[in-house]
């Protein structure tokens, strides 16, 4: 991971070094706040990567003397298919929509969204796909 946090960043100071660049040539406001936006979104991942890499130990594709073989084994758990994340957002639509139309219909999607999100959340907890 040291070095997808280098990554970053570098693009970072790229980022922080352009910024006040452009505003002298352009004075655009825009611009200029996508790239120092940008910047700190960089440190903040950079930072992020930085301190993560540093607590785990180090992994196979960061290692010179790294063979394939040293990857081998169980990647993690990959859930199947699933209804949940499009009744949540029909939910969330509701409460948007709440907002501009009614607030019954607000505290409709919200307690719908309060449903979905639950079953979202215990969904391999019971059924086929419990574990």
């Amino acid at each position: 991971m040291k070095a997808e946090s280098w990554i970053i960043v570098s693009i970072a100071i790229f980022c922080a070094l352009v910024a006040p660049i452009y505003w002298v040539i352009t004075y655009d406001w825009t611009g200029t706040t996508a790239l120092v936006m940008t910047t700190l979104l960089c440190v903040l991942l950079g930072f992020y990567l930085i301190v993560v890499a540093r607590q785990i130990p180090a992994r196979p594709e960061d290692r010179l003397d790294g063979e394939i073989i040293d990857g081998a084994g169980e990647l993690g758990f990959f859930p199947p298919y699933s209804w949940w994340p499009l009744y949540c957002s029909l939910a969330f639509t509701a409460i948007v929509l709440g907002i501009v139309i009614g607030w019954w219909l607000f505290i409709i999607g919200a307690a719908l969204g309060l449903f979905t999100l639950i079953g979202w959340i215990f969904e391999y907890y019971r059924g086929v796909h419990a574990h």
